[in-house]
C-alpha cells in the first residue's frame, strides 16, 4: 500500500485523517489545539488488514504534522509503537512525553 499514491484527507468536521481505497478506509481520530495535534486512535476496515494501511496512514499523518509545523501528542498505542520504531519523529512530540520515545 505504501508504494501507491493514496492521498491523506483531513476531515475537520469529523476530526479524523482518512485514506480511502475504493470503499474501504483507514482513519486516525484526532483533536487539535492551537499548535498541537493529539492522535487518539486508528481504525482500519478489516478487509485492509495486512495491506500496511495503518502504517501508511500513521506515516502520512506524521508527515502532515511535520509539514505544518505542529506538535504531536500521541495517545494511540499504534502511533506510540510507530514512534518507538522511528525515533527520528521524536522532534515533533510534545515535551511532556518525548522522553518515552528515546532509542
Amino acid at each position: 500500500m505504501k508504494e501507491l499514491f493514496i492521498p491523506l484527507v483531513l476531515e475537520k468536521k469529523e476530526y479524523h485523517f482518512e485514506m480511502k481505497v475504493g470503499s474501504f478506509s483507514a482513519i486516525i481520530e484526532y483533536l487539535q489545539s492551537k499548535d498541537t495535534i493529539t492522535l487518539i486512535q486508528t481504525g482500519t476496515d478489516p478487509v485492509m488488514e495486512g495491506w500496511g494501511a495503518t502504517t501508511a496512514i500513521i506515516e502520512k499523518t506524521i508527515a502532515y504534522i511535520d509539514k505544518n509545523n505542529l506538535r504531536l501528542l500521541p495517545l494511540c498505542p499504534l502511533v506510540i509503537t510507530y514512534l518507538r520504531i522511528h525515533p527520528e519523529w521524536k522532534k515533533l512530540v510534545v515535551d511532556i512525553v518525548s522522553n518515552r520515545f528515546a532509542p
